[in-house]
Formats: C-alpha cells, sequence, structure tokens
C-alpha cells in the first residue's frame, strides 16, 4: 500500500511537466497556414490619369433672333407695325457623343475621410442648332402693301470644358465613393444669323395703273427688281445679319463617383458629371457625362 501510494503521488506530479514536452506542433499547423492581413490603402497622395465617356448637351437659344431683327428694322413698318422681332421662335435641342480628357488632383485622408482638390479637362466638339422662317403681309398705314419674311439660323457647338473641384468621400478598403462640386469654364462657338426680306410697293397706284391702263411709276422700296405691271414676280432683297463668334464661358461643376485601388498606386474610376453654364450671348448650355477613367497614384 505504502509502495503503491507513493506511485500515484510522483505520476500526479510528474504529469504537468510532461504535458508541457508534449509537441502539439502538428494540431497547431505551421505559421505559413496563416493568410497575412490585406494592405491598408493610403487614399493621400498625388494622383493623375485619362477618362473617356458619353456627353449630353442640352442647348437653349432664348432670345437669339429677336436682338438681330429688332436692330435691322428699327424704325421700320415691319417692326413698328408687324412687330417682326417677336416673329421667330428658337427652340432647343440636344447634341451628344462621346467625350474625353484627363484629370489630376491631390487627396488628403484622415481616418475614413478623404477630401482633396480635382481639375479635368474634356474634349467635346458637338454642336446643335436650330432654325425658323415666318413671313407675314398687310396694308400699312402708308397705303404700301407691305411684306417681311425671316430666316433665322442659330447653333451652338462647345469645343471643350474644363473644371476645378473639391472632392469629399469615405473610404472602405479599396473602394471610395464620393462626391464633387466647384467651377467650370469652357469654349463654344456661337451663330445667330437672320435672313431678311422687308419690302413693299404703293398698292393704290399699282391699283390705278391696273385700273387705267397706265403705267405711272410705282413707289416702292426692298426690291431689286420690280415689275409694275405683275409685283408678284418682283425681286426682293435679302439682307443677313448677325455673327459667328468663338466665346469663353463660365458655370459649376457638381458630380459623384466611385474609385476602386486595384493597388496601392492604381485606381480606377466611374463618375457622373452635371455642368450648367451661365448664359452666353443669349444661348444657353448643360451639360450631362457619364464616364470612366483611370489613374496613377504617387
Amino acid at each position: 500500500m505504502r509502495f503503491a501510494t507513493l506511485g500515484l503521488v510522483v505520476a500526479v506530479l510528474a504529469s504537468p511537466a510532461l504535458a508541457a514536452d508534449l509537441d502539439y506542433g502538428v494540431l497547431r499547423g505551421s505559421d505559413d497556414d496563416y493568410a497575412a492581413p490585406a494592405p491598408i490603402i493610403d487614399w493621400s497622395g498625388f494622383y493623375v490619369g485619362g477618362h473617356g465617356g458619353y456627353s449630353s448637351a442640352a442647348l437653349g437659344f432664348g432670345n437669339a433672333f429677336q436682338p438681330i431683327v429688332a436692330n435691322a428694322l428699327r424704325y421700320s413698318v415691319a417692326e413698328g407695325e408687324f412687330n417682326a422681332s417677336q416673329l421667330l421662335a428658337a427652340r432647343s435641342t440636344h447634341a451628344t457623343g462621346g467625350s474625353y480628357g484627363a484629370f489630376a488632383g491631390i487627396n488628403y485622408q484622415f481616418d475614413e475621410v478623404v477630401v482633396g482638390l480635382e481639375a479635368d479637362y474634356t474634349f467635346f466638339g458637338k454642336r446643335g442648332s436650330t432654325f425658323d422662317q415666318i413671313s407675314r403681309f398687310g396694308l400699312a398705314k402708308d397705303g404700301y402693301l407691305t411684306t417681311v419674311a425671316l430666316k433665322g439660323q442659330a447653333s451652338t457647338e462647345i469645343e471643350d470644358f474644363g473644371s476645378v473641384r473639391g472632392r469629399a468621400g469615405y473610404a472602405f478598403g479599396n473602394f471610395l465613393p464620393y462626391v464633387t462640386a466647384g467651377l467650370a469654364i469652357g469654349r463654344a462657338v456661337v451663330s445667330n444669323t437672320v435672313d431678311i426680306q422687308s419690302y413693299g410697293y404703293d398698292q393704290a397706284a399699282f391699283n390705278a395703273n391696273q385700273a387705267n391702263g397706265t403705267q405711272n411709276f410705282v413707289n416702292r422700296y426692298g426690291y431689286t427688281t420690280f415689275n409694275p405691271n405683275n409685283p408678284i414676280r418682283s425681286t426682293p432683297a435679302t439682307e443677313t445679319y448677325g455673327a459667328t463668334k468663338k466665346v469663353t464661358i463660365g458655370g459649376v461643376a457638381l458630380g459623384a463617383g466611385l474609385e476602386y485601388a486595384i493597388t496601392p498606386n492604381i485606381l480606377l474610376r466611374g463618375e457622373y458629371q452635371f455642368v450648367l453654364f451661365n448664359d452666353f450671348q443669349g444661348h444657353k448650355a448643360e451639360l450631362n457625362t457619364v464616364r470612366g477613367g483611370a489613374a496613377i497614384k504617387f
């Protein structure tokens, strides 16, 4: 009994030491079996890249024709009695197509919040136009049978535009959704022209010739050739007024997008941008652009 009891005590005391010497490496596995944590993307830094997409420009022409006609026909019967400058209507239109360009910016990251400044350039080169024509005739107060005929053409071509914007986003690992807002500037070619015919003849004198079979002189204006026996076959003069100009336009730019970091230095993005320009030469323009891009971050 003494020897059995002594053996049991020795076995109990020795068991922790024996357990410490056991190798559990097979159960635990090697250090290579544990995956390293995913690298943390640092969005701070300067970046530069390119973009391409699709743009739609809504173009308005406002009262593009009114000042041209009003100035050309000032003090005339056509303006004073027919209100000719209000006859033409310039209708809105759209210009759509591909656009492409480049961008560059800088980011600053504070925890998950990312703020920065970005500038971009976009080439568009699309044109939209409107056309209208109308004529009016009637017996004026001076007794002349007066006609005014108008043909108006107006167009806007947005050559290119750019913006300088602030950006703010919230980083979710490799993803960065963001919003952006700032100022925009662009270049446009604006054309406003009106072909005007304003002519008339003394209807009483013409009727007298017809009734009496005479060919007395009939007072008239606005003709290149006049047939005193048949004014309908006469040729009215046509004058073209207006101009084509290149203008610089300004406005605001708003947008939102999502960036994805393939690596800490290669970024992909998808973005929507809205640009609203101030009125220029009686014209209006706003652009909606959807585009994708890629950039290198330094």
